[in-house]
């Protein structure tokens, strides 16, 4: 088991050589430091604490300074535990980055869904409207609440309310590439929460053995250069007859301006 924290930034496509389409989520990786180590002898479980999000200190209180301060690093905006990870392999103040994970892995995402705020039972749970004519008076209502002798509303009876703002967890996503450069992982499908949210990305718990081929994507380093074309200039040359039509079209022009001196002078 690993996991890293991240920033969703979007989604996007990305083309492999075969000419496949692949939707993808583009999130972003800094680096994360290992703030604090948990032992099954002191905490009664293995588990590390990451930390990413470099925030100011007049954001932070004296606690959370004093927290990070022990890793020797600043303070952080979002913090989160991965379980079930080896703490020997593990270090207080360690960095890790987003080459922890290979493309062909499969991953579990988890995040904060988009809040929608308070809505109805036909939005927040998909239930039908009644009639909109002849009289019915219910179009948009909760419907039947239970039966007479309870008196009562009987537990877990889809009522309005909050929609969204949970955490939810997509499973079984597949790494297309990682680009260590930017800091970025993009990973196969849609992953739950809105622009600039914090995710978590583990290893898959119920496929976390498995890997798929990395697909081999198509980058603008594949393109070749288009070869310039060199224009060669081409002297163009005179030959007999093209003179002699010249002589021959200037000519009359010349007999004319003799015939006409000729009578200029006459007169």
């Amino acid at each position: 088991m690993k996991g890293i924290l991240g920033k969703k930034i979007g989604m996007t496509q990305v083309f492999t050589k075969e000419g496949k389409l692949i939707p993808v989520t583009v999130i972003e990786v800094e680096p994360n430091v290992v703030t604090q180590i948990k032992t099954v002898e002191k905490d009664g479980y293995d588990a590390i604490q990451l930390a990413t999000g470099t925030t100011n200190e007049k954001h932070s209180n004296k606690p959370k300074m004093g927290h990070t301060k022990k890793a020797n690093t600043s303070p952080k905006r979002f913090l989160k535990e991965i379980r079930g990870v080896d703490v020997k392999e593990y270090t207080l103040g360690q960095t890790i980055s987003v080459d922890i994970f290979n493309p062909g892995e499969i991953v579990d995402v988890s995040g904060t869904s988009k809040g929608k705020g308070f809505q109805g039972v036909i939005k927040r749970h998909n239930q039908s409207r009644g009639p909109m004519g002849h009289g019915s008076q219910y179009h948009r209502g909760v419907g039947s609440l239970g039966t007479m002798r309870p008196m009562h509303v009987l537990k877990g009876k889809k009522l309005p309310g909050q929609m969204g703002n949970v955490t939810r967890t997509v499973q079984n996503l597949e790494v297309v590439s990682i680009d260590l450069e930017n800091n970025v992982i993009l990973i196969k499908g849609n992953v739950p929460g809105p622009k600039k949210a914090f995710v978590t990305i583990r290893t898959a718990v119920k496929r976390g053995r498995e890997t798929v081929p990395a697909s081999e994507l198509i980058t603008y380093e594949d393109e070749k250069p288009v070869e310039e074309v060199s224009e060669e200039v081409v002297e163009e040359t005179t030959t007999d007859d093209t003179t002699t039509v010249e002589e021959t079209v200037e000519a009359p022009a010349e007999e004319e301006k003799t015939a006409d001196t000729k009578e200029s002078s006459q007169e």
